[in-house]
């Protein structure tokens, strides 16, 4: 078939390079988000999709809006025949999902209908669910509530961050993607669709979303920290400056800390939850490097009794 893929992240890349590798599907040309200011100078840097794509030969479309009548006009002259999307980043309207002949397919990252919306990876660390996976469908108008083509499993581990688990998903899903493409084209695979039972949705963390709350139990403490991580980062306050938190484990026989009560010793510091404490291990205090929580506790002179929080 003839593709136009659409993404934006990294973490859509892999899926990319598997289409251009298949031998079987031509990467006609990529729609991406336009170009965003990124560094302390804010210059406009190109997604990792595009730098990609470019890398490849391949033509770069980047609408303001997918409605743009330009884009429009574009995509109907290259008439492809399906557009595999992973993390675009923008809704994509009835004139534009039209198109394409057999429509727009998305590689989400979870087992639908868990967890639709925009971080599905971040709220199945932060539930605690111990299997997850991705799910390939067919794009409809409604969130992430098509008929879907295809699934895979991935065990969540105990100590994984979101960035673990979308990485080893964002390659797993790559070879989904190429495999739904082939089953569209061949006729084999047809989409069916979602229950309405197990419906859960996965909204945007936000910064606030991503503060640690010590009053909860310490393994709630540990799936915020590790959901959370690297994006956008879960936090607390220490003396009315925000400290992320980068690594941190629960400690099943320590119960003496009251919630965000901090004790330091020479090469460990834990903290208090609602239920027994967590050791910190990696911490980046307000501008500067991330840095051991020994190292950062040994700097501040931690105070008997100091609590963190607000």
């Amino acid at each position: 078939m003839k593709l136009v893929f659409a993404g934006t992240p990294e973490v859509a890349v892999p899926a990319l390079d598997a289409l251009i590798a298949s031998g079987r599907h031509e990467v006609a040309a990529v729609v991406t988000r336009p170009d965003a200011p990124a560094g302390r100078g804010r210059r406009l840097v190109a997604s990792p999709v595009a730098e990609r794509a470019e890398e490849a030969g391949i033509e770069v479309l980047k609408p303001a809006r997918p409605r743009d009548e330009d884009f429009l006009a574009r995509l109907r002259e290259i008439a492809p025949d399906c557009c595999p999307v992973v993390a675009y980043g923008a809704l994509l309207p009835r004139t534009t999902l039209d198109v394409p002949a057999r429509g727009w397919v998305n590689l989400h990252f979870s087992l639908l209908p868990a967890w639709r919306g925009a971080a599905p990876v971040q709220h199945a660390i932060m539930a605690g669910d111990e299997v997850t996976g991705a799910s390939t469908f067919l794009i409809e108008e409604g969130l992430d509530s098509g008929p879907v083509y295809g699934v895979l499993t991935e065990e969540v581990r105990p100590t994984d961050t979101s960035g673990d688990l979308l990485t080893r998903l964002a390659f797993a899903g790559a070879g989904l993607l190429v495999a739904t493409m082939d089953g569209i084209e061949d006729g084999t695979l047809h989409a069916v669709p979602q229950s309405a039972d197990g419906v859960t949705l996965a909204p945007k963390i936000t910064v606030e979303d991503a503060e640690v709350q010590w009053s909860a139990p310490a393994l709630r403490v540990d799936r915020v920290v590790r959901g959370c991580t690297p994006a956008p980062g879960a936090w607390t306050l220490f003396r009315g400056e925000r400290l992320k938190l980068i690594q941190a484990t629960p400690v099943l026989d320590r119960a003496d800390l009251a919630p965000g009560e901090l004790s330091a010793a020479k090469n460990n510091v834990y903290v208090g939850t609602g239920s027994h404490a967590v050791e910190l291990l990696w911490v980046q205090p307000q501008g500067k490097k991330p840095m051991r929580a020994a190292d950062w506790a040994r700097g501040v002179r931690i105070v008997h009794g100091e609590l963190l929080g607000s």
